[in-house]
């Protein structure tokens, strides 16, 4: 005998988060049978329950559609956070995906450490998100479609709702006499998913009645799958790892298969809080850096990021300037030293210089006498040596005495003289860069 609808809500919402929960409520039926629901649970009120309204403005009624919100929320005696935020579209999306994706940066930005942020998707979502993900061309990952569970900001997402329908949903609300609001562009088909929802599911409903939950089934499937991808993904990552985190051996990537190594340079890119590779960014790593010489310095860049090939290494970070060459500035180490186009020179363990000294951008042919030696050496040669790739060079900043004499090169090389004046001190630089 199938459970009504209060209790098939209620047994989705059985294991409930052991942390305050917070309810994405935009006001209409899925999240207000939601939020009613939770409304009624001791144990979600004893741990902590809010809900959370984010204004776009996209809709003339949208200062109504919060006002509601206010009030279903006072009468149920539940504290409600309205975030506004502004809708920018550009990304080659629609407004749909943009406001989908102000909402989101939104609860990241703002969830509570540890706090669960609970949202009503269901199994229709489910279905129309796995058809517009097949539509795009996805892989496992995309067609897992929505988690169930996943990171958000300092807390968490859960969607207790996968497994049921919106007419369950719609059933408990008329039972329970509950009002919300009905969005007026829900019904354009102008619009991606509407289209899905208003034509193409009834017309396969028509002819498979189960289509729903098959496509949930297919969706957890998958997500089984992207699951297992991710921990073959993760063990190759680990391999092919150098002692620099921002860097990955390419003779290791070569030995993996092509797909893996897509996944594994994606994975990287992300573990790194880089922008995501577009579409074709695998592809072109692979054909333009892995192979490259050792010293052709190959790279490739993105959105503000930037992937080189160097030596047996791949390094991948944000794309920052050079040094100008003309750049010069006077230091006595008090404070630290703000260097152009960001980072810092900083003297630890002394109140300063003797004198104060010249920092300066490398402009070529400099020579050092390193700790231990009495004869100069080409600077060059000695980054080298240290394995210091070309692009860290040219932003690398030098310190010198007033005669002249190289004294530092970052917090990467001191001179014999600026060593042991630092070492009798126990005192060093730090470079940020």
């Amino acid at each position: 005998m199938p459970l009504s609808p209060a209790d098939a809500i209620a047994s989705a919402l059985r294991e409930l988060p052991a942390t305050p929960l917070c309810v994405g409520y935009s006001g209409g039926l899925d999240s207000g049978a939601l939020l009613h629901a939770l409304a009624a649970s001791p144990q979600a009120r004893a741990q902590g329950l809010r809900a959370w309204h984010v204004h776009h403005g996209l809709h003339p009624q949208a200062d109504a559609w919060a006002a509601h919100c206010a009030r279903i929320c006072a009468g149920l005696d539940l504290e409600l956070t309205v975030s506004r935020v502004s809708v920018e579209a550009g990304h080659g999306d629609g407004p749909e995906a943009a406001a989908r994706r102000a909402r989101h940066a939104a609860f990241a930005a703002g969830l509570g450490a540890g706090e669960t942020l609970v949202l009503a998707h269901h199994r229709d979502d489910q279905a129309e998100t796995l058809l517009l993900r097949l539509l795009r061309g996805s892989g496992p990952d995309g067609l897992a479609a929505m988690r169930e569970r996943r990171d958000c900001g300092r807390g968490t997402l859960w969607r207790p709702l996968l497994s049921l329908s919106r007419a369950q949903l719609l059933a408990y609300a008329q039972a329970q006499g509950l009002e919300w609001i009905d969005d007026p562009s829900n019904a354009d088909p102008a619009f991606d998913r509407n289209f899905l929802r208003l034509r193409v599911l009834p017309l396969l409903r028509e002819r498979w009645p189960q289509a729903d939950a098959a496509f949930a089934l297919s969706a957890r499937l998958q997500e089984e799958a992207a699951q297992l991808l991710d921990e073959g993904d993760a063990l190759a990552l680990a391999g092919a790892r150098s002692l620099d985190p921002q860097a990955l051996s390419r003779r290791a990537l070569r030995a993996l298969p092509p797909a893996r190594r897509a996944r594994v340079l994606r994975r990287w890119i992300a573990a790194l809080g880089l922008p995501p590779l577009p579409a074709a960014g695998a592809a072109r790593i692979e054909d333009e850096l892995l192979h490259a010489r050792a010293d052709a310095e190959a790279e490739f860049a993105w959105h503000g990021a930037v992937v080189r090939a160097w030596r047996d290494l791949l390094h991948a970070q944000p794309q920052r300037p050079p040094l100008p060459a003309d750049w010069s500035a006077a230091w006595d180490g008090r404070a630290g030293l703000a260097l152009p186009g960001g980072g810092q020179w900083r003297l630890l363990g002394a109140d300063a210089f003797p004198a104060p000294l010249r920092a300066h951008a490398r402009r070529g042919g400099e020579r050092i006498v390193l700790p231990g030696r009495t004869h100069g050496h080409t600077l060059k040669h000695a980054l080298q040596d240290l394995g210091v790739p070309p692009w860290e060079r040219r932003r690398l900043p030098l310190l010198s005495a007033a005669d002249g004499e190289l004294l530092a090169a970052g917090d990467l090389l001191y001179s014999a003289r600026l060593d042991g004046w630092l070492r009798e001190r126990g005192a060093r630089l730090i470079w940020q860069n």
